[in-house]
């Protein structure tokens, strides 16, 4: 059961790959941020896409994020690990840590988040927004690698989504902080709502870089201490997903997941054009 990587800043790259070829997808929407690199790991087929292109090109509201997750759909991925960095904003959560989240507040503004519209409605559920039964394995691997190297997974937390590129106002983040949220980021939350409705189970691997600027003892966010959070964390994190690719490799996505649109098409079938039915044939193709 292939398992596509979605690497954000940090990760560019999926290490230990056999039998790698590379593939440009044509979408509907438009090229993804990169080529797929595939290949074979531990009898494991992997798919890894870097979310901001190569070379660090694409602002977190310039990734073509349904394009990402349309290439994911096209080449079988049943699964997608997102590694993402993020701030903290609670004092138990430190960088150099790993958090499994399991819910989002969404602060993006206008970011195309779903593949309906143009003639056919759909209406997924997202009470739940991480597929439990990969949140489960994913975190087990982090907190393996994690205890292994000195540092800490967390299970569950809320990751506030928000626009960027520039990070939060002093006012801001305290803010969110009184709202419950854990983390802080700028990609997770388009992500997840387009590969729910793509039926590819998703979760997040949060590598915690920063405590954001709500945390006044400390100083602000500093792109360089970011950086260098994040190179230590790089290796951690490639760990973590060639652990868990084999565990998810013999498991199944949850029904939330895997059947998330079956009741969720709303449009009368014989008012949806052919041309939607094509363009998004991947998506709707086993229900129209």
């Amino acid at each position: 059961m292939s398992i596509g990587v979605i690497g954000g800043t940090g990760l560019y790259e999926l290490p230990g790959l056999d039998d790698i070829r590379e593939q440009e997808i044509e979408t509907p929407f438009g090229p993804p941020s990169s080529p797929i690199v595939s290949g074979i790991v531990d009898g494991v087929q992997m798919h890894f896409i870097a979310r901001h292109g190569r070379g660090h090109t694409f602002l977190p509201s310039e990734v073509n994020y349904r394009a990402n997750i349309y290439a994911l759909k096209v080449v079988g991925a049943k699964w997608c690990l997102s590694v993402s960095a993020v701030g903290s904003l609670q004092e138990q959560y430190r960088p150099g840590q790993v958090l499994v989240p399991d819910q989002f507040i969404d602060r993006t503004k206008g970011r195309p988040s779903t593949f309906f519209g143009e003639g056919i409605v759909a209406h997924v559920a997202f009470a739940d927004p991480f597929c439990p039964t990969m949140r489960e394995h994913l975190y087990e691997a982090a907190s393996d690698v994690a205890k292994a190297r000195g540092t800490d997974a967390h299970n569950g937390g809320t990751y506030l989504c928000m626009e960027g590129p520039a990070f939060s106002t002093r006012a801001e983040s305290h803010m969110y902080r009184s709202w419950g949220a854990g983390i802080i980021g700028m990609t997770n939350l388009p992500e997840a709502k387009l590969a729910r409705e793509a039926e590819i189970a998703y979760a997040t691997l949060a590598l915690i870089t920063d405590y954001d600027c709500w945390r006044s003892e400390s100083e602000d966010v500093d792109i360089q201490d970011i950086l260098r959070t994040l190179n230590a964390n790089a290796d951690l994190a490639k760990e973590v997903i060639l652990r868990v690719a084999p565990r998810l490799d013999a498991a199944e996505p949850s029904e939330l997941a895997a059947n998330a649109l079956q009741f969720a098409i709303i449009t009368q079938p014989e008012r949806i054009s052919d041309e939607a039915r094509r363009r998004l044939q991947p998506i709707i193709g086993r229900y129209l």
